[in-house]
Formats: structure tokens, C-alpha cells, sequence
């Protein structure tokens, strides 16, 4: 294991402290995790030698048609126990939750206890109590660290706590062009353009449970909301003239990698609980998705000045991978 030290952004006005990490850095990914099911797959993750591993939410399944809470409790406190301690006590851990760890199914801004869902989320990850999450709304956060000496910030989202209703039925959701409607909200928002604008970050991973390139599927996706979608191509478009952006998701029980002009995305899904075998195609995706049980990694390699995304299956055999220089 490295040797690292963590800091978050202790305010959105100020100054990032830097982390400084002096070798190149690999990333596990990884999303829908039931705390019912076995989790053999943490043995192919181990022998990936990661450095630390992000959550991309369905971290547990404790939601309800009701939203209480009983159920997530519960969920948090078996998964406490199935968690691997090789990678709890030895690996840095970084967490985005989605509707499964937020407490209902497909939620939103409406669910009348998500506070309570954002403090059982905070506590299960071990969220200091000087962390900014602690003393806002919603779970959304960055952080910077150096690698080799490039400072790569990472962008966590909260697309749960803001966002307006979704349009259309259950696994047939529609678009909506109601300017009002939002997936951040307005403060995540202005949060996340100054953070990208300011930054002096060689490469920005950003965290989102949803999937953002992907538009061909009738599930959950920025593209229900295309102006919320289209305003963050743009703002990720602007800050690629001058840096890497990589975008990382999880949510849809099958993986796959996407590619616009301006950035790469990365969907890792899911930890224990495969999808359906159909077939699926998108204008972006880069090859195919894996529907099977599968676990992502990110290998940011300075001294190469590349930056290596990879899909394995629970076995660890590779199923796809591409990567990208760092910017320039």
C-alpha cells in the first residue's frame, strides 16, 4: 500500500490542500452491491493491487417502497461485515450513493427522508465531521491529490438529493424540457461550475450514479433531462481545452465505456447483481456492455502520460479497455 494522506475541500471558497502521492495510482470502481447476495468478486479486485476504491452508489440495498429507513439500516449494518478488510482499513475509499442507498426506488428531491438517508450514508463511510458534507445538503464533494506531479481533482455528485421527477413510466422515462427541472439543484450546481472553472487540476474524474453519454436506453440518465445534460457537456467541453476529463457512473447492472469529442465515461456496474443478456447500443459506447458482474479500475500513470480505463469481469479477465494521454 502507498502511503497518502486525504484531504477534502474544507469550503468552496477555499484553496485545495494537496494530498501528495509520488507513485502512479489505480483505482477500483464499482456499483450495486446487495448486501443479501455473495460478494466473491473483492478476491479478483484484491489482486488488481489497487490503491483505492470509489463507490458509485447502490452501495446496499436497503430502499422501500415506503422510504423508511429500517430496512437501510439494517442493510449498512451486514454490509459492515461483508466488506473486505484488506480494502476498508488498507485502500482510500470514496462513496457517491444512488436510489438504492438513498432509500427509494428511482428517488429524488421529494422523498421525505432523505436527511436521515445522508446521515445513515455519512456515518457508514466514516465522513469526518470537518467534512463540508457534513454540514450541507446533499452528499456531493471533491477532492484533490498529486500523482507523480500532476493534481488530479476528483468531482463526486449527488444526483439523488436535488433532483426534480422523473417524466414517463418506470423503465420508460421520458425527457423533459421544463427549464425548472434539475438533476443537482442550485447550489450543487454553482459548486460544481466553480470547482471545474477554478481548478488547476491536470485531470477531473467526475463521479455520477447516472449515466451521462449513454441516451438509447429508457432507464434513468442525464438524458431525461437534456438541458441539465447539455449544460454539463458544456461546462466538461470548456475544461477540456485545457485539461483530461474522465467521467465515471455506475447505476445500470451492466458496464461500458462511452466517448464524446471532449471526454471519456466509464460505467462500472455491477458489483453482484448481473443484468439482463440483451443486447444494448448507444451512439457513444465504445464496443459493447457486459451485462455479467464486473468491477472497473483507472490506472493514472504520469511518467507514461497515460491514463489506462479497464473492465474485468468477477474473474478478472478483461473484458474491455482503452486509454487516454493527459492533457496535453
Amino acid at each position: 500500500m502507498k502511503n497518502y494522506i486525504c484531504i477534502t475541500l474544507t469550503t468552496l471558497l477555499m484553496s485545495p490542500i494537496i494530498s501528495t502521492e509520488v507513485y502512479a495510482y489505480k483505482y477500483g470502481l464499482g456499483s450495486c452491491l446487495d448486501q443479501r447476495v455473495p460478494q466473491d468478486i473483492w478476491s479478483s479486485i484484491q489482486k488488481e493491487n489497487i490503491d483505492g476504491f470509489i463507490f458509485l452508489g447502490d452501495n446496499v440495498y436497503g430502499d422501500t417502497p415506503s422510504g423508511k429507513l429500517s430496512k437501510m439500516k439494517r442493510a449498512y449494518e451486514i454490509q459492515q461485515n461483508k466488506l473486505p478488510k484488506w480494502l476498508m482499513e488498507e485502500k482510500e475509499i470514496l462513496a457517491i450513493w444512488d436510489d438504492h442507498d438513498y432509500g427509494i426506488n428511482d428517488g429524488g428531491a421529494d422523498y421525505p427522508y432523505k436527511k436521515e438517508a445522508e446521515n445513515l450514508f455519512l456515518n457508514f463511510w466514516k465522513i469526518p465531521n470537518s467534512d463540508p458534507r457534513k454540514n450541507r445538503e446533499g452528499i456531493y464533494f471533491n477532492q484533490v491529490k498529486e500523482i507523480e506531479g500532476i493534481l488530479v481533482e476528483i468531482i463526486g455528485l449527488d444526483t439523488r438529493y436535488f433532483r426534480s421527477k422523473l417524466e414517463g413510466k418506470k423503465n420508460a422515462y421520458k425527457q423533459t424540457n421544463n427549464p425548472e427541472a434539475t438533476i443537482l439543484g442550485k447550489d450543487q450546481w454553482m459548486w460544481l461550475e466553480t470547482s471545474i472553472k477554478n481548478s488547476d487540476a491536470d485531470l477531473i474524474i467526475v463521479l455520477s450514479s447516472i449515466q451521462i453519454l449513454a441516451t438509447n436506453h429508457p432507464y434513468e440518465k442525464w438524458d431525461n433531462f437534456p438541458l441539465e445534460r447539455a449544460r454539463l457537456l458544456e461546462l466538461i467541453a470548456d475544461a477540456s481545452k485545457k485539461k483530461t476529463v474522465l467521467a465515471v457512473s455506475g447505476d445500470r447492472h451492466r458496464s461500458g465505456i462511452y466517448q464524446n469529442d471532449h471526454f471519456i465515461e466509464i460505467t462500472s456496474s455491477s458489483l453482484n447483481k448481473s443484468a439482463s443478456k440483451n443486447i444494448e447500443t448507444d451512439p457513444l459506447l465504445i464496443g459493447e456492455t457486459y451485462p455479467e458482474e464486473s468491477f472497473g479500475t483507472i490506472e493514472i500513470k504520469p511518467n507514461e502520460n497515460k491514463i489506462i480505463l479497464s473492465i474485468h469481469d468477477q474473474n478478472g479477465m478483461k473484458l474491455n479497455s482503452t486509454s487516454l494521454r493527459i492533457f496535453p
